[in-house]
């Protein structure tokens, strides 16, 4: 791996271009209906006084080329933290440089830092290539578990029983 190749902790000064990275993975993954982002969600989600999650971003020679967005979890079968790895993107001109593997390295070095027990993400099951750079990482498939998701009405509609 190049030594021109470096990953940094994202500033609030980078917000326009988190933005762009979200949206060129969007546009990848066939999601860009789904971005509500702005430059203002990301400022005041990522930098301000309550931080949701936390984004390294890689450079090489310079450039950015990519970022890795994540957040603590918490497993209660280990009684330890771990990571959950929201997004990772490469930009495609420099995929194949040595860039993703650095950005979970990265990540790797930071749960091991933390004391955590897991690093964990998803992977669209029509991504081939993500699925062999991962297993090729060592990373194995828990296709035994499904994920679920709630957004706007349902998760309205369920938080009203909160309030009875």
């Amino acid at each position: 791996m190049s030594s021109a190749l470096c990953i940094r902790n994202a500033e609030s000064a980078d917000a326009a271009l988190i933005l762009d990275l979200i949206r060129e993975l969007s546009e990848y993954e066939k999601l860009a209906h789904e971005v509500e982002a702005n430059e203002d969600l990301i400022r005041e989600t990522l930098f301000g006084p309550h931080p949701a999650a936390e984004v390294v971003i890689a450079e090489l020679e310079g450039e950015v080329v990519g970022f890795a967005l994540f957040f603590s979890t918490y497993s209660t079968f280990l009684a330890r933290p771990g990571i959950w790895l929201e997004d990772l993107y490469v930009r495609p001109e420099a995929r194949g440089r040595g860039a993703g593997t650095r950005l979970l390295a990265h990540l790797a070095d930071l749960a091991q830092e933390r004391g955590c027990g897991r690093l964990e993400w998803t992977v669209l099951d029509w991504n081939e290539s993500a699925i062999g750079f991962y297993r090729a990482l060592g990373a194995v498939a828990m296709d035994e578990w499904t994920t679920f998701r709630m957004t706007g009405a349902s998760l309205r509609r369920l938080a009203d029983r909160a309030r009875g």
